[in-house]
């Protein structure tokens, strides 16, 4: 089982938890935007590992991948609802309903694995958990970490904004990545995930951005031929699980739940630290894409995107939420509007 692999211990046991009071043997739901394979799978399987182990089996999880269970931001409202008990979406899809954690989707703010633990799981990682719970009616239990989102396209190499021009990209249905693209010069098509890979197979549009692993695991490399090796956006999927559910926990239950969390994310770090680099062999080698780098170190790419960062100020809290998260990075405060 992939439980030996872990090295963060899981300190509730099942003894604790059968003096708890928790009912009878439950199954509860998961739901996953992408398909099985990637991190989003990893982690979500991870955490029913160990939830069951922990539990003697008195507690199974099933996973849903594929948005079999609906589109990723459908799953954020039935959890505040109660009628999912967990999903594992895309963070530019749960900002809509809880807005600071926009903070982790600016672009050029997370700029490398490092960054991403950094900033998820210290206080402002904790802030944002509370704000999810204030906003939505979910609490974020765990994060997956899928890397940076690579632009790819069917058309030609990319390797400046300027060869952009024409280009038809889909983003996702958020306004920080929309407002990205248009910093560098074109309109992009926001399409659900669920669409994307027949709009990429029809020609509807010529590219996306995602992160190796689920270029990988989606197969995008049938519609796809071109990688761009950039890191505008840092891939962060949260674990939620709705808060009604977690509040009618036991306290015992509440402590294992969380500390599966804990134990998911770790290992979902290590996952994509151990696994990355040879997805993207593998891109090329037996799937022929071709990977260009970003001209002048990407610097004309940040320049324009990050010129962005003062429009959406109010919606993450305030300047000085993303001066915050810039100062446990090591970098300068954000420019004034």
């Amino acid at each position: 089982m992939r439980i030996q692999k872990l090295l963060l211990p899981m300190a509730v046991s099942a003894a604790t938890l059968a003096l708890s009071g928790q009912a009878m043997a439950e199954t509860w739901k998961m739901a996953l935007g992408d398909a099985a394979g990637g991190t989003q799978y990893e982690l979500g399987t991870t955490f029913a590992d160990l939830v069951e182990e922990k539990t003697e089996g008195e507690v199974t999880i099933d996973l849903f991948p594929n948005g079999q269970l609906g589109s990723e931001q459908d799953t954020v409202n039935n959890a505040s609802m109660g009628i999912l008990d967990l999903s594992i979406l895309a963070i530019n899809n749960i900002t809509p309903f809880s807005p600071t954690v926009g903070v982790l989707t600016l672009p050029y703010v997370i700029q490398s694995p490092e960054d991403a633990k950094a900033l998820t799981q210290g206080e402002i990682g904790e802030e944002l958990t509370q704000n999810t719970i204030r906003d939505a009616g979910v609490r974020i239990l765990g994060w997956a970490y899928s890397g940076c989102r690579r632009l790819t396209n069917s058309v030609r190499p990319v390797a400046s904004p300027e060869d952009l021009d024409g280009l038809v990209i889909r983003v996702p249905k958020n306004e920080i990545m929309i407002s990205s693209y248009q910093s560098w010069g074109i309109n992009p098509n926001p399409l659900a995930w669920s669409e994307t890979f027949t709009a990429l197979q029809q020609g509807v549009v010529d590219g996306q951005d995602n992160p190796y692993i689920t270029i990988d695991t989606m197969k995008f490399y049938e519609v796809q031929d071109h990688v761009t090796d950039s890191c505008y956006v840092f891939s962060l999927q949260p674990l939620i699980i709705s808060e009604g559910k977690f509040q009618s926990l036991s306290p015992e239950m509440q402590d294992l739940v969380l500390e599966a969390g804990q134990a998911a994310t770790e290992h979902s770090y290590d996952f994509l630290l151990e696994s990355e680099e040879a997805i993207k062999q593998r891109l090329v080698e037996e799937h022929g894409m071709q990977i260009t780098q970003p001209a002048n170190d990407e610097q004309e790419w940040i320049e324009q995107a990050t010129s962005i960062w003062p429009d959406f100020y109010d919606s993450i809290g305030g300047k000085e939420k993303l001066d915050q998260a810039l100062s446990v990075l090591g970098r300068d405060p954000a420019p004034q509007p």
